[in-house]
Formats: structure tokens, sequence, C-alpha cells
């Protein structure tokens, strides 16, 4: 990993993760025009889509629109990681970890990863029905001033013109086609209108550069508003001290020059799980509009199934939904459970959670009951906790936490 002037913890993932075009299958070249010539610009010609990501045979658009809007509404763990995953390491982690959304790299011509075998229409619909909420991802160009692109060259990925002139107006029509491809690839994998997309800008050193500072502004704003005209949500991920601090100070500005997304995914390796740093206000995109990438590329190990992955913390939406069939786990706190004084909330919480980690067999009751306590004498000592009867905060903590963090 290249060394940065700034924290260690506000810097973005150096993408081993990010991927370029691979060929789509030729079955789903009539889907794809189809996708086309609803992209094309008022008074022009359409943009060139990007949909590079395998397909089925044969692509099934009218079955894939039955797919739900994602996120949707969500609190809680995801993961983002390089290549796709297989439907067999999928389902061990939504068995035995904490996490249910899962980024995907799915167009960008800056893209690291070059195969995306397991990436289909059929992926993205049995992940939505087994309820996983899918990030999808576009790493096209980046600022001058990241340093390492373009990666494969100006003429397949070329970095954001930094032309002023029209108020850097090539930036922006820049952006404008980037939102293009990635709605084409999103259409093509069934990610359905509604669906929040991704736009991932690397951060940078100095982000008071006015150069960098503006050309990115205007490509994002670009991306922005396109991806809104075709009934899609913007997300924008960046490094908390660039990309995500220039879109706050444009926004605390009130810009108008500024199309500010919908969303933002904030990488800031602070090892909090949360969606706060102190490179913005604490006001912006709240509530709802916010997630954090907290933690760098590392192992995790759930179910048997070894994954290098960057850990996030979601808060999009309204909130998670019920889990277990009705039971809310996501409290306003977590507070030691004993079995004289156990509240009913808690204990349900308690028991889906545990439920979810295959420790907890019963009914989500409201009652402190042997289950229970041979539920969380296991996770105590799978945890490498003192084993009791009393349910901590610092048990809870280990169980809602990601990996180590």
């Amino acid at each position: 990993m290249p060394s940065r002037p700034f924290p260690p913890s506000a810097r973005p993932r150096l993408h081993r993760r990010l991927r370029v075009p691979i060929a789509g299958a030729a079955a789903g070249a009539l889907a794809v025009l189809l996708t086309l010539a609803l992209l094309t610009p008022l008074g022009g010609t359409p943009q060139a889509a990007e949909t590079d990501a395998p397909v089925d045979t044969p692509v099934d658009l009218a079955a894939n629109a039955t797919n739900p809007v994602t996120p949707g509404d969500f609190t809680g763990y995801g993961f983002d990681q390089c290549e796709t995953q297989s439907q067999k390491n999928m389902d061990a982690w939504l068995a035995h970890s904490p996490f249910r959304a899962v980024g995907v790299y799915i167009s960008g011509a800056s893209r690291f990863c070059r195969t995306q075998k397991n990436l289909t229409p059929t992926w993205v619909s049995t992940q939505l029905a087994k309820g996983w909420r899918i990030l999808p991802i576009t790493l096209g160009p980046q600022s001058t001033c990241v340093g390492r692109f373009p990666r494969y060259g100006a003429t397949i990925d070329p970095t954001i013109s930094n032309a002023s002139a029209g108020g850097y107006q090539a930036a922006r029509a820049q952006g404008t086609a980037e939102a293009d491809s990635a709605v084409a690839a999103a259409q093509a994998l069934g990610i359905v209108p509604g669906s929040s997309l991704w736009y991932d800008l690397e951060g940078w050193s100095n982000y008071k550069d006015a150069t960098c500072r503006e050309s990115s502004l205007a490509f994002l704003s670009g991306w922005t508003a396109r991806i809104r005209q075709l009934g899609y949500v913007s997300g924008v991920y960046s490094s908390a001290g660039s990309g995500i601090k220039i879109l706050d100070d444009a926004r605390q500005q009130g810009r108008a020059d500024v199309v500010l997304p919908d969303r933002i995914w904030i990488a800031r390796w602070d090892n909090v799980a949360n969606t706060s740093t102190s490179y913005i206000a604490e006001d912006g995109w709240r509530p709802g509009n916010r997630m954090k990438q907290y933690r760098g590329g590392h192992n995790e190990t759930w179910g048997g199934v070894t994954i290098n992955i960057d850990s996030n913390y979601l808060e999009l939406g309204n909130g998670s939904p019920l889990r277990c069939g009705g039971v809310k786990v996501n409290l306003a706190n977590y507070k030691k459970i004993t079995p004289s004084k156990a509240k009913p909330k808690q204990v349900r919480a308690l028991k889906c959670l545990l439920q979810e980690q295959s420790l907890y067999p019963g009914k989500m009751s409201k009652k402190y009951n042997k289950k229970l306590k041979a539920g969380i004498h296991g996770w105590q000592a799978r945890a490498g906790q003192k084993v009791k009867d009393k349910w901590t905060k610092k048990n809870w903590a280990s169980l809602l936490a990601g990996g180590a963090s």
C-alpha cells in the first residue's frame, strides 16, 4: 500500500478490489441494447454503456423486475471485497456472520479485478431473495491528484478532466457518461430503479488543491444528476479527508453549482462501527443516508469461509426491518440481561441475534429461558469471554461487532 501524508485511519481503500471491464455474454446483447435505448440523452446520441458483468443466458429482465430495491431500509454491518463471492461463501456468511450487506463492483474502466464469474442476474436475485443487501459500485475516471490512475492507460481509463472551461463542463460530462454506464450495468443485472448506485472516488492527500477539488465536484455533480434522472439513488464513496470533505464543504457553503449526492459512503479506518467522522459535520446526510467503511482490508472467517474484506457500517433509509419473524434488533440501548431482571425487548433481540449465529433454536419469547442461557454460554465461549448466566454490555459489543473490532 503506498504511503500517504494524511492519517492512515482516514485513508480510503487502495483498491486491490477495483475491477476492470470484462466482456459481457453475447446472449445478453439484446437486453443491453434495449437498456441503451432508454438511456439516450435528450437531444443527443446514446452514451456508451459499460455492461461488463457476465450475464445469464437468457437475461430475463421481466423476472428481475420483481427484485426488491437495494439496500432498502437497513442499519447494520456490510462488507466489500474484490471478487464477487460464490453462492457457497455467501450462504456461509449469511448463516454465521454479522454482515447483511455486500459491496459489488458492477462497472467502471478503472476496476482492478478482471473477472467476475459469479456476478450474474441470478446471483443478484438469489442474494436479494435470501436477505442480502447489495451495494453496486462503479469505479471509472479518477482525480489526477490521486496519482495512480490511469491504471491501464489514458485511452482505457482516462482521469477526470481538469479543463476549467464552462465550469469544468468536460468533467461533468464524464460523470454523466459514468452514470449511464452504471445504470446499464445495474439494469442488466436486475438491480431495479430506486436502488442506490455508488461511485468510488479514490482519496488524495490535499483536498485544498483547487483544480482537483473543482473538477471532482463537477464530475460527481454530473454523476448524481444523471443517476437521479434515470430513476436511481446517487451515492458517493470516498475518503473522509478528501472526496467526502469537499462534498460536505460544498453542502455547508450552499453552492448552487454542485449537485450533492443523495448518500455518502465515508472511508475512515478508525475501527469504530458508526457513520461519524471528525472530517465532516454531523448534520449532513442525516438521517438515513450515511455509511462508513471503518476498517480496511483484512481476513475474516465465518462458517469456515475466509474472505479478505473491508468492514462497513450502514445507516440507510428508515433503519433495519424486523428480523426473526418480527423482532427488532436495532435498539437504542443494549442493556445488561440477568435471569431475574430481563427486559422483553432486550431478551427478544438477543435471542434473534443468537439464532442468526446458530446458537438459539427456540421461539422469540420474552422470557429468559434455558435455551437462551445455553446460547449465552455458547457465544461467550466462542468469543473467549467469561462464561456466566449474565449477558453484559461487553457481550453485546462482541456479538454486534464485525471481526475483532
